[in-house]
């Protein structure tokens, strides 16, 4: 009989027969150093663990993981999400301040390609047909993971979208979850040490029937109320994480919300531009914002 696997959040996995051996000797290892598995490359974690490289990809598709690199981004999720702000600050100390810009556009091309690999292609077409077709859809962000939340909330009404922001918390979110239920979508932004206020919105949300999409960096948090989960890397240079990766997986969405509605994304738009003009928003060539008609 086949027993459930644990994966790194703690949470079952699909059943599988026992571990054998060699694959218990990767699994005490990774549990035992958890920065390795975070971080190490694939050949690093077999050395320690006195296995070949092979072996260590087959525990990860154990636990349901296509590979290793899907394995390792959610133990380095899941690790960082162990630290607090001063802690993931004191990861970089002895980095000087000159090419900080580059290392920061490295980091943020390692995630843009690992993306590639943590985001179910599925999910995040699942996720653009909930959207799509909610009566309405409720954005839910804080801090620094509002910028891709904004950007769905902000761009999505510029096709007719029914799509709202809330990043205010308290009684602000209860008042925008108050209606919220079947039939609708709650698009659920958090990362690293996930907000209370995110994290309880999806839970509301998912009780109350509406369909969540986590846009999040491991199985923890939303994800465990989400119906769609688009995993994201967040890992950044300084005590702060990343959106850049989240940041493109939002335009996809958008775009893909665009070719979903086809015409109606067209119509909506012209009307769009007709605001700006009536409402003066944009300059045109050679005028200030002040002459703008």
């Amino acid at each position: 009989m086949g027993v459930a696997v644990t994966k790194p959040d703690g949470t079952p996995g699909t059943p599988h027969p026992p571990l054998s051996p060699a694959l218990t000797r990767v699994a005490d290892t990774l549990a035992a150093n958890p920065e390795l598995g975070s971080h190490g490359q694939v050949a690093e974690v077999a050395r320690a663990a006195g296995v070949n490289p092979s072996t260590v990809v087959r525990y990860a598709q154990a636990l349901g993981y296509n590979g290793w690199p899907a394995l390792q981004q959610e133990l380095r999720a899941t690790y960082l999400a162990g630290l607090n702000a001063s802690e993931t600050l004191r990861r970089h100390n002895g980095e000087e301040p000159a090419g900080a810009v580059h290392r920061a556009l490295r980091r943020d091309l390692a995630n843009l390609r690992a993306a590639l690999d943590t985001v179910d292609p599925e999910a995040a077409d699942a996720a653009i047909e909930a959207i799509h077709t909610a009566t309405r859809t409720l954005v839910v962000a804080s801090g620094s993971y509002v910028a891709p939340a904004h950007l769905l909330a902000h761009l999505g009404p510029t096709m007719g979208l029914p799509i709202t922001l809330e990043s205010r918390g308290g009684v602000h979110l209860a008042t925008a979850l108050s209606g919220i239920g079947p039939g609708d979508c709650v698009v659920a932004v958090s990362f690293w040490r996930q907000t209370r206020d995110t994290l309880l919105a999806a839970r509301i949300a998912a009780e109350a029937g509406a369909t969540v999409v986590a846009v999040t960096d491991a199985n923890t948090g939303v994800a465990a109320h989400a119906r769609h989960v688009l995993k994201v890397p967040s890992e950044g240079l300084s005590f702060f994480q990343s959106t850049t990766a989240a940041v493109s997986v939002v335009y996809g969405l958008l775009a893909g919300l665009g070719a979903r509605r086809g015409p109606g994304a067209d119509a909506a738009l012209r009307r769009t531009e007709e605001l700006w003009e009536a409402l003066g928003a944009l300059g045109t060539p050679g005028t200030s914002p002040g002459t703008a008609r």
